[in-house]
């Protein structure tokens, strides 16, 4: 009934899109469908975040200045918390966090409270599509479900589907535009429809045969990758207990040209992505009595990291005859990976938390982190440069490429590195995660 109108103004751009959740994903995905000339409806709680899009000024690293306010000057983009304004739109992506409560299971509440907000505007003929990384079942448990209950059929009242966010902070290759995109639609009709629309902005859209596939496909890559980083975390400690150099043994592998894939280890693992979609899959599959022990044992490996640097710090502080209690201890980097002001999840948190816990004088320098609130909801905030010599120890837990490699092991007294950022640097100064200790603290040992 409404399919082939829809089809025809998703060709002539005389479509409203409306993005809900204006984060990492939401508000670059925004941006390309504005770029592209459709009008877009961007709705987001933080009247904060509103006032300065509106202001035409962006926070996400992606996202310039320039390219916001081309966008907003041809009024293809309007920010707003009005949730009215979802009766004026003919499409709607849902792209709201999905967190883990404090027992390790979703958190869907931010879902819930985007679908309860469709549902009081939805009109027939609507395209829904769920962005948020989530466990297989979601789009039709909660979505489907709801719409349904209304007096809709998908397929011929509303269409759903689900494309799940690819998004990498700061990657200066690959971003939404150019990233393929997965997609699932509960019926052909959505698929199609899901398709037509995201082709338009996307120059690559591959299509599942259902929502379930494409939930699956997201959690699968991301505990792809934390199985593989866990596995290699705990090489770098076997490298250690072997006095071996793991970075060195990584390089040595890499250079296979098939059936090699190179991980690093480091302090953690952080970001929205990686620490969170592997416990989604694991909650889903003890629903089904099926438990899978190399999930639960990747996150459990991940989460020891941050206690493997404060232990690294301690070898380090003790070859100068001084403990962690009462150093004075500077951390470079915040930020979950280089040259982002991203902070979510990040293990520079929890190793901050630690060297103040273990009596350490902390404190952090990254240029792209101004502050970040500690566990009370208090704000820490960043020291305006390096005097790198003022401190017993300097902890790189994020290599930024803004940092002076040079400035900072001439002046730093001891160097902890956790990212290999001193490779090839033959100094007394440096301990690096995942080597054994330097030759003259062995031989003072």
């Amino acid at each position: 009934m409404y399919y082939k109108t829809i089809q025809e103004k998703i060709n002539t751009k005389n479509y409203t899109v409306g993005i809900i959740g204006l984060g990492y994903v939401g508000l670059p995905l925004a941006i390309e469908f504005a770029e592209s000339g459709y009008n877009v409806i961007g709705f987001d709680l933080h009247a904060g975040k509103v006032k300065q899009l509106a202001q035409g000024e962006s926070y996400i690293i992606d996202i310039t200045n320039q390219k916001l306010a081309t966008v907003m000057q041809k009024e293809h983009f309007t920010p707003t918390t009005d949730f009215s304004k979802l009766s004026e739109v003919d499409a709607v992506c849902i792209c709201v966090p999905t967190p883990l409560t404090k027992s390790q299971e979703p958190d869907m509440s931010y879902i819930i409270a985007a679908v309860t907000e469709i549902k009081r505007y939805m009109k027939p003929g609507m395209l829904i599509t769920l962005e948020s990384t989530t466990y297989p079942g979601t789009t039709e448990e909660l979505i489907q479900t709801e719409i349904e209950a209304l007096g809709y059929q998908v397929g011929e009242d509303f269409f759903l589907c689900f494309s799940p966010e690819r998004v990498d902070p700061g990657n200066r290759t690959f971003q939404t535009k150019n990233t393929p995109k997965v997609l699932g639609g509960t019926t052909p009709n959505c698929c199609q429809l899901g398709e037509s629309l995201y082709s338009k902005v996307i120059d690559q859209v591959y299509v599942v045969s259902s929502t379930k596939v494409a939930e699956m496909s997201k959690l699968l890559e991301n505990t792809f990758r934390s199985i593989n980083i866990a596995f290699i975390n705990e090489m770098a400690m076997l490298c250690e207990a072997l006095d071996m150099d793991i970075w060195e043994v990584v390089d040595a592998a890499a250079t296979k040209p098939f059936g090699f894939m190179k991980f690093t280890p480091g302090p953690g693992i952080g970001g929205h992505c990686i620490p969170l979609d592997p416990m989604y899959l694991s909650w889903k599959a003890k629903g089904a009595n099926f438990f899978s022990r190399f999930i639960e044992l990747a996150q459990e490996t991940n989460k020891k990291m941050p206690e493997q640097v404060i232990h690294k710090v301690s070898q380090a502080l003790n070859t100068a005859y001084k403990s962690i209690r009462g150093s004075k201890v500077l951390v470079l980097g915040m930020a979950y990976k280089p040259d982002i002001d991203d902070v979510r999840e990040s293990p520079a948190l929890e190793v901050y938390d630690l060297l103040q816990k273990n009596g350490a004088d902390v404190s952090y320098y990254d240029p792209h982190v101004r502050f970040f609130y500690n566990e009370d909801g208090a704000p820490v905030y960043s020291e305006k440069e390096a005097r790198y010599n003022e401190y017993d120890a300097v902890v790189i837990l994020t290599n930024h490429r803004i940092f002076n490699k040079t400035e900072i092991v001439t002046n730093a007294n001891l160097i902890i590195d956790t990212r290999n950022m001193f490779k090839g640097e033959d100094s007394e100064k440096v301990y690096r995660i995942g080597a054994g200790l330097p030759e003259r603290v062995t031989m003072m040992q």
